[in-house]
């Protein structure tokens, strides 16, 4: 699998780099700024890019936005984003096109080899990998107002986070040591408590939770 990395903290991108190779990754190019992030996009059609939100010149959210662009020339490119801290902003930003193949990280999470792989993975596979503190936030806010969300049970609620994190009923069971006929129904009763539309398919069921949580920002 062909990675793009962008990173401008030497250390933080030689481990990367080193991390995914590790994990049978190809690492194309591992640059350090905006305009080198641009052209390695654009020159080395990887399978999945991994990108700091801020990167020189600019330091500010130049590494997000050169990958928005290479999401538009190449329609579906996936993009991991990592961040140092949460901005729901970023998030909304790349969740905005609804074709999924996207993930937002906090930075701390690279550190949990196993946790930033499988994000890695599952970004490149067309899938999505949110930060939970980005959908503890979600729900934060949504909560006080909200009486579809007030009327999940702690389980109904407890598998929504998990879902919306971009996991798979078969994950999320794992995760919560319980069958997975029990998360399709746990599944089935946040959809229709909810008003959502029930899919058999993980990436459209979690844009749909994501879009839900954040109606009314």
């Amino acid at each position: 699998m062909r990675v793009v990395l962008a990173e401008d903290l030497f250390l933080l991108r030689d481990g990367l780099v080193r991390l995914l190779r590790a994990h049978d990754f190809e690492i194309v190019a591992a640059v350090e700024s905006g305009p080198e992030l641009a052209r390695a996009l654009a020159e080395s059609e990887p399978d999945v890019a991994v990108v700091d939100v801020r990167l020189p010149p600019t330091h500010t959210d130049e590494g997000l936005q050169c990958a928005l662009e290479a999401r538009r020339r190449r329609p579906g490119l996936p993009v991991l984003v990592l961040s140092q801290h949460v901005e729901q902003l970023y998030a909304r930003e790349l969740l905005a096109d609804g074709s999924g193949a996207v993930g937002y990280l906090l930075k701390d999470r690279v550190f949990d080899a196993e946790q930033f792989v499988d994000a890695v993975r599952r970004v490149a596979g067309g899938g999505t990998a949110m930060d939970p503190q980005v959908i503890q936030q979600l729900l934060t806010r949504r909560s006080g107002d909200d009486r579809p969300l007030a009327r999940l049970t702690p389980r109904e609620r407890e598998v929504l986070e998990l879902m919306a994190q971009g996991r798979s009923n078969a994950a999320i069971a794992g995760r919560l040591v319980v069958t997975e006929r029990a998360i399709a129904k746990h599944t089935a009763n946040i959809f229709a408590k909810l008003g959502l539309e029930v899919s058999d398919d993980d990436n459209r069921r979690v844009l749909a939770v994501l879009a839900y949580l954040d109606q009314g920002r």
